[in-house]
């Protein structure tokens, strides 16, 4: 099953490296998407893939292993829209 989210992410990430770090995650999984700096200080990241690898990429978002201190991930569900690649913007 394909799912699709948007996470907009919180805490100290970005000019640490995190758009990268969920890019190689992703990537990893072959997943779509993209993440993209917001002015208000977060980090939208969007995944689009099976269930299983966007699952486990969410919960890596704001795991141990994430660079810079993200602090919390707010995650709705979208429609999948047949996204392919992986963006940082």
């Amino acid at each position: 099953m394909t799912r699709r989210v948007r996470a907009l992410v919180s805490g100290d990430v970005q000019g640490v490296g995190y758009r990268w770090f969920v890019r190689g995650r992703a990537q990893e999984r072959g997943l779509g998407g993209s993440a993209t700096n917001l002015a208000d200080g977060r980090v939208e990241v969007v995944l689009e893939g099976p269930d299983d690898d966007v699952l486990a990429v969410l919960r890596g978002l704001t795991g141990p292993d994430a660079a810079g201190r993200p602090t919390g991930a707010d995650v709705v569900d979208e429609d999948p829209q047949s996204e392919s690649g992986f963006r940082t913007g």
